[in-house]
């Protein structure tokens, strides 16, 4: 009896569309983009699944992870470009959008979404632009966003001349080439988001390991040291971290440390608290130099919420970025940090209040482009 070949090609035909359906489904919308010195995928999280560990599975299968190369998926090796925002539209009074931030492990699978990202951040509101969630205005649209990870509020204001949004401009910042055009970030409600408390151990600088260190929870949940007291000058790069890698476990286990003094447990996981390493500036005109840590490489630039928890430790005297840093005084609000790439600046406003000086309000500019949409398949 002959094979019946026809049978073969139907059933091998049919098993194809079976695939290629299953693959098909497993898709999901997604716009491609660059915020500040940071880049990822953003996505209305109502596309995503409620469930935790199934959203993460997708986020993971998405971004390469854990892969050295990530080669399967958008990510790109390094954790700046590791990211993934979800946003939707609000519900809360006042709110247009709601956002939430996730970093994505690139060697474990590890979805953290304990941190803020204020690089990210700076896209969210063209997404919702461009999403039909904030209806664009004339010369400039307003978008107030609510950051899930803190608990606090942005106010971002995208160049709208057309009523779309505009990503070409002239605004230049450090860490990224070319020019974009601006996005204004004001930034509330930052004090205390994972530890309820500006300076989570109610102390403005404490011992850790043998090191003088400032544990301060406004904008980002940082750990701060000197770069005198690990022997270093301060502007040492991304080689040096990554050879030393007796100074890297070193600084582990006092982020360890400073996360269970914090209130925030075991912290092995996660990647706050992020590690700042802080020393005199190069320029006279500039206030301190910093390296930030993400926390296991170096940020090539620094992070916006890191700029702001640096930014505010620097105006309170007795902490370890007033000791080595030039505050402006009480009336001068910016604040401008060196690091690898050139400079960040952020406007930091403080009011006194009866336990001292507390953070107010923090702005920065930002720049943002768009790099793809479609669907992105896992």
């Amino acid at each position: 009896m002959k094979f019946p070949y026809f049978l073969f090609f139907i059933g091998y035909f049919g098993l194809s569309c079976v695939q290629a359906q299953t693959t098909e489904n497993r898709q999901v919308p997604c716009t491609y983009m660059r915020g500040g010195t940071s880049k990822g995928p953003f996505f209305d999280k109502r596309d995503l699944p409620a469930n935790k560990q199934e959203r993460d599975a997708i986020i993971l299968k998405v971004m390469g992870s854990p892969d050295e190369r990530q080669i399967d998926g958008l990510g790109a090796a390094v954790t700046v470009t590791s990211k993934v925002v979800m946003a939707e539209p609000s519900k809360r009074p006042s709110i247009d959008v709601d956002y939430l931030f996730a970093q994505v492990d690139i060697l474990n699978p590890i979805v953290d979404t304990l941190p803020p990202c204020g690089n990210m951040m700076a896209g969210v509101g063209p997404f919702a632009i461009e999403k039909g969630w904030v209806k664009a205005t004339i010369p400039e649209t307003r978008v107030m966003i609510y950051n899930i990870n803190t608990n606090s509020t942005i106010e971002e204001i995208v160049q709208t001349p057309n009523g779309k949004v505009k990503y070409d401009g002239d605004t230049h910042i450090d860490g990224v080439p070319g020019t974009a055009a601006p996005v204004i970030l004001n930034l509330f409600n930052l004090v205390g988001g994972k530890t309820g408390k500006q300076f989570p151990t109610d102390k403005t600088k404490e011992i850790i390991n043998g090191m003088e260190a400032t544990i301060i929870d406004a904008g980002q949940t940082m750990v701060l040291l000197k770069a005198q007291d690990l022997g270093m000058k301060g502007d040492e790069d991304e080689a040096f971290f990554v050879k030393n890698t007796e100074l890297m476990a070193k600084l582990e286990a006092i982020r360890l440390e400073a996360g269970r003094r914090a209130g925030m447990g075991d912290v092995k996981d996660n990647v706050l608290p992020k590690i700042g390493i802080l020393s005199a500036p190069k320029d006279p005109k500039h206030n301190i130099q910093g390296r930030y840590l993400t926390p296991k490489t170096l940020h090539p630039s620094f992070a916006v919420t890191g700029s702001i928890a640096v930014g505010t430790t620097l105006k309170v005297k007795g902490t370890v970025a007033a000791e080595v840093g030039k505050e402006n005084g009480q009336n001068r609000e910016l604040i401008i940090i060196e690091h690898p790439s050139g400079v960040i600046e952020a406007n930091i406003e403080m009011k006194q209040k009866e336990n001292g000086l507390l953070l107010e309000k923090a702005g920065t500019i930002r720049t943002v482009r768009k790099i793809m949409e479609g669907y992105v398949f896992y």
